[in-house]
């Protein structure tokens, strides 16, 4: 691959991908995909059942296959390292943190929020998938725990996902976030 910045080394593709702007170290290298591949044909990972060519086409931007998870909409997180170094297939999770050189955590999305998440130096990274029950069962709060770094030195990037003019949430969804703040108006 070329030492070119990732946003670069798309534009000059022809992907329609989007590569954040953060201020992650450079170290850091991250970017959500779009349902648009090369020369806007489609790239769709879907599930478990991604088109091979979606995936070969992916995997061409990256070190190493990504730890793929079992996503549940849930609070799990994994270890990545672990999962990599290992072979196994993780256990159900929505949420992927690595501290290891070149290991690719990934999480998929429709409109659910896709947040990436790293400290300052770049020692650990994390890949959230949050919905609106894994945000309110703590799949974010339990993503910076298992990061194991002080809050304050974490940099995030929230990625695409559905708004309000697509997605109206109703009262449950109202409960489930006030139920664990005291001082929530339910």
């Amino acid at each position: 691959m070329s030492d070119a910045p990732l946003a670069v080394r798309f534009a000059a593709s022809g992907l329609d991908w989007i590569v954040p702007d953060w201020p992650a170290p450079p170290n850091v290298h991250a970017f959500s995909t779009t349902k648009n591949g090369e020369g806007g044909g489609t790239l769709d990972l879907g599930r478990r059942n991604a088109d091979i060519v979606s995936v070969q086409q992916l995997l061409r931007w990256l070190p190493r296959e990504p730890v793929w998870l079992d996503q549940v909409h849930g609070r799990a997180i994994i270890d990545a390292d672990d999962v990599a170094r290992s072979g196994v297939a993780p256990s159900p999770a929505d949420g992927a943190v690595a501290r290891t050189t070149n290991i690719v955590c990934a999480v998929l999305s429709a409109d659910c929020l896709p947040v990436l998440l790293t400290d300052r130096d770049g020692s650990v990274v994390a890949a959230v998938h949050a919905g609106w029950r894994g945000l309110a069962a703590g799949v974010l709060e339990a993503a910076v725990a298992m990061m194991r770094v002080e809050p304050s030195s974490l940099l995030a990037w929230l990625g695409p996902a559905i708004g309000p003019n697509a997605f109206e949430v109703g009262n449950d969804v109202r409960a489930a976030h006030c139920a664990g703040d005291p001082g929530a108006a339910a």
